[in-house]
């Protein structure tokens, strides 16, 4: 289809109502599925030579052969019929949802006694599904947590009533070491097997107080019937509940039951994060992936995948949190964007996983695509992680050592083109802090280090590493602050236990793969300015140690002093050796020093 053939054919025949229009090539094809809310103006933007029209949008209109479009009444319509199509028919320059994965589920099967297992097939048989699980990890926690719990059978016999009846099973090991409570001999009730599934359905699903509210009021009840013994039993099992809990709580409990979607990408690609909030824990997460092919905006894009994405995980939240507006077709949900509060932190931390996975993918595209020498390779995929405007080809960490306030030093180890440069390591004696206090520390010599850096004109680092959590990297800014450099530099503070990185007013950590060679650069360099700290830390703890009585006597040094208490044993000893006994191990100059100071000359004489 050309300009001509649409001035000509086409445009005379265009409505200016809303409608769905397709593109069909000469095999009737149809190519690509698009919504207007006025038709003559939306098909005539793709038959101008502006420069904002992609190539994508050029190789379409060129191979098109004809355009055909559907009246509707509203643009609601159109966005209903435009889904529905391109559903049906898959046009190649349609968004196409990116996904060859399969995914494990949890199943509750549907049978007498129901056992619970993890699957990657779905089966219509009236069992129920839970997930699916982009992660293994967590999908194996879950399943440990739930047997941890309760007791479940996981043998595949038929445990009907009539052959439980007569005595066709008997219990097994699992019995015996207490993971069943041998249901196939009618040791266990089905009705006190029931209520085990639905605590685990509870669980699934996210219903945490349900299941904690279960196992407190169960452990009073054998409480009061003086079953101290289980009742201890309950009590062990809801504090590993409790502590599972907690680690999944980010928000407020009373966020009952979300979906969270943002998006990110760039001209080839959109990546869609979803979170799953229930009572104020995440318990699943997904980023999904999407094939751009004409110039869609983010708004359209995210209409296009929550659905989908709902679908997938079988979601029905009433809510779902976006952190724009949207126009989607009949939705069975309430749309809401946040502007303050727990449900802003939500958008703030689905954009901050989905920016991750889009700088992940293009450092994964940028070593593909070129060749790099290994420290090219690992700076620049460091100046991705840490959104970076350059490659740090300067690095210094910082570090403290004390102990319980004494002592206390710090060093600062230099990284160039990702290699230590240990000319450059600097290590520095605490002046103005009393007391173990690692935060003034971190803020004095900070300070130090960079007035040093501009009296002297030299080249400032692009990237600071603080050895520490938000308090020591806090501090670091303040003296980064009042120099006057805090915008020319990156500074992020690493935290050892999770290894965590932090960045100047966010709360929010940043968590890198644990395998990716940019982690590794930081820990590597935190570990040597550790190194250097405790080294300095103590050879200056050794120096008081072996401080002596002797390195007070004027001309006599460390070495002098050690080689005579190595000969003599102690001071008490040399005191007590004569003038021409220390004469003839160290020379006489040695021997009038030692009887001068100690005041034995006229002895020696007399």
């Amino acid at each position: 289809m050309t300009y001509k053939n649409y001035q000509t054919e086409l445009l005379p025949t265009l409505p200016d109502d809303p409608g769905v229009y397709r593109f069909l090539d000469e095999e009737d094809t149809i190519l690509y599925v698009g919504k207007a809310k006025n038709l003559r103006n939306r098909l005539g933007s793709y038959f101008t030579s502006g420069k904002n029209t992609t190539h994508k949008t050029r190789i379409l209109v060129r191979t098109a052969k004809r355009v055909e479009f559907t009246i509707v009444e509203t643009e609601a319509d159109a966005l209903l019929l435009e889904n529905t199509l391109i559903k049906r028919f898959q046009p190649r320059f349609n968004v196409m949802l990116k996904d060859d994965k399969s995914y494990s589920y949890i199943c509750i099967k549907k049978e007498r006694f129901p056992r619970v297992f993890n699957t990657r097939r779905v089966f219509r048989d009236g069992s129920q599904y839970f997930g699916p699980y982009t992660s293994k990890k967590r999908m194996h926690n879950m399943l440990e947590l739930i047997r941890e719990l309760f007791p479940l059978r996981n043998c595949t016999h038929n445990l009907s009533a009539a052959n439980i009846e007569k005595g066709k099973f008997k219990v097994c090991l699992e019995y015996h070491i207490k993971n069943c409570k041998g249901a196939c001999e009618g040791l266990e009730t089905e009705e006190e097997y029931n209520k085990k599934i639905e605590q685990i359905r509870n669980i699934l699903k996210g219903n945490f107080a349900q299941v904690r509210n279960h196992f407190t009021e169960e452990m009073n009840r054998l409480a009061e019937n003086l079953e101290f013994e289980k009742a201890q039993q309950l009590k062990q099992k809801l504090t590993a509940f409790t502590d599972y809990q907690g680690k999944s709580t980010v928000v407020n409990p009373m966020i009952k039951d979300v979906d969270v979607f943002t998006i990110a990408g760039d001209e080839k690609q959109a990546y869609i994060n979803y979170l799953k909030i229930v009572n104020g824990a995440i318990i699943n997460t997904y980023t999904q992936e999407l094939i751009k092919n004409l110039n869609e905006d983010e708004a359209s894009l995210l209409a296009f995948s929550i659905p989908e994405i709902r679908d997938k995980f079988n979601s029905i939240a009433p809510e779902v949190i976006v952190p724009m507006a949207l126009e989607i077709p009949n939705p069975n949900f309430t749309i809401t964007i946040p502007k303050i509060g727990d449900k802003l932190r939500l958008i703030e931390l689905s954009e901050k996983n989905v920016r991750y996975h889009l700088l992940q993918k293009r450092r994964d595209e940028a070593s593909k695509t070129r060749r790099q020498t290994s420290a090219e390779r690992i700076l620049s995929t460091l100046k991705y992680d840490l959104n970076m405007d350059v490659i740090p080809l300067h690095i210094e960490c910082f570090d403290n050592s004390n102990m319980q306030g004494s002592y206390p030093v710090s060093s600062c180890v230099v990284f160039k083109n990702a290699k230590p440069s240990k000319k450059d390591y600097r290590h520095y004696n605490v002046k103005t802090v009393v007391g173990p206090d690692d935060y003034a520390s971190m803020e004095e010599v900070v300070y130090r280090r960079y007035k040093r850096l501009l009296n002297e004109e030299r080249d400032l680092p692009q990237l600071i590493i603080i050895d520490g959590g938000k308090g020591q990297l806090s501090s670091a800014v303040k003296s980064l602050k009042a120099l006057g450099i805090l915008e020319k530099v990156t500074v992020v503070g690493i935290a050892k236990r999770l290894e965590e990185i932090f960045f100047p007013g966010d709360s929010v950590p940043l968590y890198i793969n644990k395998k990716s060679e940019s982690l590794k650069l930081m820990q590597q360099a935190r570990n040597e300015a550790h190194r250097f700290a405790i080294t300095f830390h103590r050879n200056k703890r050794s120096k008081d140690f072996t401080k002596t009585e002797l390195t007070d006597v004027p001309g006599i040094g460390d070495k002098t002093a050690q080689k005579l208490l190595k000969h003599y044993g102690s001071v008490r000893k040399l005191r007590k050796a004569t003038f021409n006994d220390i004469e003839e191990f160290a020379g006489k100059s040695i021997a009038t020093k030692i009887f001068t100071y100690f005041g034995k000359m006229g002895d020696e004489e007399e």
